[in-house]
């Protein structure tokens, strides 16, 4: 049975599903890996056939708000649509459609007969329980909730309109919105599997059944891999250090950043190891490292606290080490994110991107590593999450429906 699953964004949209490719190739599917050009080596490096979607992953800049936003999100889903058609073949046997590309795969499993199986990363559907993750708001209670879980949804499908009109003249199928379709999805109750971990995010009491919170899809990394010399040298000449990155984001803010870190950690009296990433932050001294990606599951258990940006795959990977964090969230659901380790109490209160001061991130780096109730919280959320097998619990799914 021959397996593609779609994925686009940033890394931290991609990389999981080289963890659940994987782990389906290994119980005997032929499973290729739909992705952009920027993330061909994460795919292959976990043994999948590479399809190659067409779409510009760079984030440029981070301070662009409201229409900007919309433009380029729409921008970016109709580059991705014109060429998602492609990576599809007649002998795809099931699609899993990741929470970016499913809004334009619905149509080419329409299309084609082929069967699709929504694997997110984020809580997209309506709920009382909390609000929309894309608004990063405080709760409004369970009505307002939900009305801005629909709102957000809408706006979506905004997004999508442009690239979905195009696909659907493209697979000769009859004009429908995205709105249209998203409803005939509901109304048939597709299932939908969330890789998240449910001590960040319970399954919400108000969700249809088909909508199942499974566990984290971890990134593939070769067990033999080992931390570069330089790095394990470091974490060896004193206390446990902190992890400063913010991954795919603040792309051209890397000097900001640096500057800031650097001066935190040093008022904090802490190590400290900054992650290069799309920001490019840099900075030399006997207690300051700079590092390039490595995984996070053979680094993060041995600090004392991460420094990061929010986003869905740093936040589970840093609960997974039982490590705290301070979150500095720059867009989209990082924010929501940073909000659920907070109030978990694995993580200090968020501190907005705009507002990131030295003075600020060195006094919650104090707090962090210091008060031992944000350790305490972070281990106790690290032994529900090891009960835990997204990748096991999505293969099971699949058995069942085509054995059905």
């Amino acid at each position: 049975m021959r397996i593609l699953i779609a994925a686009a964004g940033s890394r931290g949209d991609v990389a999981p599903y080289t963890g659940l490719g994987a782990e389906l190739s290994r119980a005997g599917y032929d499973v290729a890996l739909a992705v952009p050009d920027t993330f061909e080596p994460l795919a292959r490096e976990a043994g999948l056939e590479v399809r190659r979607l067409p779409a510009d992953t760079r984030v440029r800049g981070s301070g662009t708000r409201g229409r900007d936003v919309m433009r380029t999100a729409a921008a970016f889903v109709t580059e991705l649509g014109q060429g998602f058609a492609d990576a599809v073949d007649e002998g795809t046997d099931l699609l899993l459609l990741s929470t970016t590309t499913a809004p334009l795969g619905w149509h080419l499993s329409e299309a084609t007969g082929t069967p699709s199986l929504g694997v997110y990363l984020q809580p997209t559907t309506p709920t009382g329980d909390f609000p929309p993750v894309v608004t990063g708001s405080r709760s409004l209670g369970r009505l307002g909730n939900r009305a801005t879980g629909r709102f957000a949804l809408r706006m979506v499908d905004r997004v999508y309109e442009q690239a979905v009109a195009q696909l659907r003249h493209r697979l000769d199928l009859p004009p429908a919105s995205p709105s249209e379709t998203r409803r005939r999805q509901e109304r048939a109750k597709r299932p939908v599997l969330h890789g998240f971990s449910t001590a960040l995010v319970p399954r919400p009491s108000d969700w249809r059944p088909g909508l199942d919170v499974v566990g984290n899809w971890w990134p593939h990394h070769d067990p033999a891999e080992r931390l570069p010399a330089e790095l394990e040298d470091f974490l060896a000449a004193g206390p446990r250090p902190v992890l400063v990155g913010f991954g795919s984001m603040a792309s051209g803010e890397g000097e900001r950043l640096s500057e800031i870190a650097v001066r935190a950690l040093r008022r904090a009296g802490l190590r400290g190891i900054l992650q290069a990433g799309s920001a490019g932050l840099a900075a030399d001294g006997d207690d300051v490292l700079t590092i390039g990606d490595v995984p996070h599951a053979l680094l993060f258990p041995r600090l004392a606290a991460v420094v990061h940006h929010g986003g869905a795959g740093t936040s589970a990977a840093a609960l997974r080490a039982g490590v705290p964090a301070v979150t500095v969230p720059v867009t989209a659901d990082q924010p929501f994110w940073a909000g659920r380790l907070a109030a978990l109490g694995a993580a200090t209160d968020p501190i907005p991107f705009r507002s990131l001061t030295a003075e600020r991130l060195a006094d919650s780096l104090n707090r962090v590593v210091r008060q031992q109730s944000h350790s305490r919280a972070a281990a106790t959320a690290a032994q529900h999450m090891a009960k835990e097998n997204g990748a096991r619990r999505t293969l099971e799914t699949i058995q069942k429906l085509t054995d059905g």
